[in-house]
């Protein structure tokens, strides 16, 4: 089954039905194409923490990796320190795991380095766009895009982006367009992705 009921009895990708908190980020986010810097870098940190764990614990703990990253600011972020990490370890709202936290300061430190080169981490990622949508997320988790994209950061020393994870970067920043066919939401993410200015 590829779409659920909502409670106003529209139709909605069967993933958005399987916790509370999961209706109002799939209408409102997942999808929506992003050209924000500091989204798209916080989007791909809980992605990297949610490797091996489910979405809807980063998702419930949202808030609190907000606080304790500075929302997402990878400038403040690329200037942590072992300090920092230790204190983040010590921080029961997020995901405790050394090898993420010292990640995401690696990535941060490789995000300045993007934003020098490529002008904007959206310029770059928006490269790799896929046109290919519809698919549906329970029916693959990558993409030749994702493979890609996953590659090149990689070559530029990022970490925890693997092809999984990327794509499902990809599909919740809007860079390809997830939602069954079924889905009341698709034609508005297709109407947004329509006028959405790439950077």
């Amino acid at each position: 089954m590829r779409t659920f009921e909502g409670p106003d009895g529209r139709h909605r990708c069967a993933w958005a039905g399987a916790a509370p908190d999961f209706l109002d980020y799939h209408d409102r986010e997942w999808g929506f194409p992003v050209a924000d810097d500091r989204r798209l870098f916080e989007k791909i940190s809980l992605e990297g923490f949610q490797s091996g764990l489910s979405w809807r614990t980063i998702l419930a703990k949202r808030a609190n990796f907000r606080a304790a990253f500075h929302d997402f600011d990878f400038h403040r972020v690329a200037g942590f320190s072992e300090g920092d990490v230790e204190r983040l370890l010590q921080d029961a709202g997020i995901v405790r795991h050394r090898g993420k936290i010292e990640s995401v300061i690696n990535n941060a430190r490789r995000a300045r380095e993007m934003v020098e080169r490529e002008g904007s981490i959206a310029a770059f990622v928006w490269r790799y766009e896929s046109g290919d949508g519809g698919a549906g997320p329970e029916l693959r988790s990558t993409s030749p895009e994702s493979v890609a994209l996953s590659k090149e950061l990689k070559k530029r020393g990022w970490t925890f982006v693997g092809p999984t994870t990327v794509y499902a970067f990809m599909q919740a920043m809007g860079l390809v367009n997830d939602h069954a066919e079924e889905c009341v939401i698709r034609a508005q993410v297709e109407a947004a992705r329509a006028g959405f200015a790439r950077p």
